[in-house]
């Protein structure tokens, strides 16, 4: 929906798509996130006053700003609406009757309650793409239940199969949950706008995406081998049952590097590195089946050897052997390393407030159309108000100050 309101500052394939964000917290804005980072115009409603909780998270603060805001609304812009009233839905839906897409992660339920249902939202854009981020879906047993990324990721079982036999599952730093839940609903959406710019002939459908079902469709053939032989996968650790040599060894220095040689070839490729050819012919673990049998003896003598070298004598020496191998990286390492710098991976860019500062780059990369940051995410909740309000609404200064007076942006 490429108009001459499309922000001609917005770089990158989805350039003339217009989305409009709704909701808060993580999934529905890391799903907005990805489609902002290749040149979508992305307006995001926001509470007034208060905007999105994700402003204030992270660990650290600087210049009195929180640091993951920035990086998650970049290349958003922000506008308030008070979904409550009916003057602040009347204002969404005249932005979402100029847009491609719309996407919301509130508990299912609350669009209906607002009068924004999508049956509603398809009587005023035909072609409006929704895609609809909860943690167990819009419909069964659970939709009502409130879910956030680490129920999700216990119940669609990524917590089970993580960490060791012995111990309580831990979760990872990071709310993959959310992410991968954003990641699918963006999936949906671009196959969603490719129905309808072909065979849906304009029409617009619901995209249905769920932190649970997100993460159990990462359970790889946990559900195969269950339904088939009864097998039930457990957590293993630090590397695969069966599977050797394939976990993370210790270096010299105190590091961590991961080897993955249990293929047969990589593995004779590891001894060849090891100086220790004789192993790749020992009937203990001459095949991957004899090696997983033999796995925690195996990984013993690999560390003996791992234990001589830095994480990074080990990892050239490795690498100089065609072993398939990799540093366990910190966010430093990640930082001045120069594959991440030469990819553009790390990127320094000049904010007004924050000064220079580095953000992640883009992933993944095309060849064609490339994308660029042209502004982090602002600071002010509401900051383009006035120009979407009025640019794209045609809303007058008198209505924009009688609004806000009200409350209601």
């Amino acid at each position: 929906m490429e108009d001459a309101k499309t922000d001609k500052r917005l770089k990158g394939p989805l350039s003339g798509v217009r989305v409009i964000e709704m909701g808060q917290l993580l999934a529905g804005p890391f799903a907005g996130s990805r489609m902002a980072d290749f040149g979508a115009e992305v307006i995001k409603v926001e509470v007034p006053g208060r905007g999105d909780a994700m402003r204030e998270w992270g660990h650290h603060r600087y210049k009195n700003r929180g640091l993951w805001w920035p990086i998650l609304a970049r290349n958003k812009k922000s506008v308030t609406a008070n979904l409550r009233d009916p003057r602040g839905q009347d204002l969404v839906r005249r932005l979402i009757k100029t847009a491609d897409v719309l996407v919301e992660n509130f508990k299912p339920g609350t669009l209906e309650k607002w009068g924004l249902s999508p049956e509603a939202l398809h009587k005023i854009n035909p072609g409006l793409v929704i895609a609809r981020v909860s943690g167990f879906g819009q419909t069964g047993p659970y939709s009502d239940r409130p879910g956030f990324a680490s129920v999700g990721e216990a119940m669609g079982g990524l917590r089970y199969i993580n960490g060791y036999p012995d111990q309580p599952p831990p979760r990872t730093g990071i709310s993959l949950g959310d992410s991968l839940a954003g990641l699918f609903a963006v999936q949906g959406v671009l196959m969603a706008l490719y129905w309808r710019d072909g065979a849906g002939n304009g029409k617009g459908q619901v995209v249905d995406a769920s932190i649970m079902e997100s993460c159990f469709a990462m359970m790889e053939s946990a559900l195969s081998e269950f339904d088939t032989v009864g097998f039930i996968r457990e957590p293993s650790g630090t590397g695969l049952a069966n599977v050797s040599p394939s976990n993370i060894f210790p270096t010299r220095d105190g590091k961590w590097v991961v080897i993955a040689a249990n293929l047969d070839p990589m593995f004779k490729r590891l001894c060849q590195a090891m100086d220790q050819l004789d192993l790749a012919e020992n009937p203990r673990y001459s095949t991957h089946q004899v090696r997983g049998q033999n796995c925690d003896e195996l990984d013993a003598l690999i560390a003996d050897w791992t234990r001589q070298f830095t994480a990074t004598e080990l990892d050239a020496r490795l690498g100089e052997n065609g072993v398939v191998c990799g540093p366990i990286y910190s966010i430093e390492d990640i930082a001045s390393d120069p594959h991440y710098i030469e990819r553009d991976m790390i990127c320094r860019f000049q904010d007004e407030e924050l000064g220079e500062i580095a953000v992640p780059g883009f992933v993944p990369k095309l060849s064609e159309t490339k994308s660029e940051i042209a502004w982090l995410g602002p600071s002010t909740v509401g900051a383009h108000n006035e120009a979407v309000y009025s640019e794209l609404l045609g809303l007058s200064e008198e209505e924009l100050r009688g609004l806000k007076n009200d409350g209601i942006i």
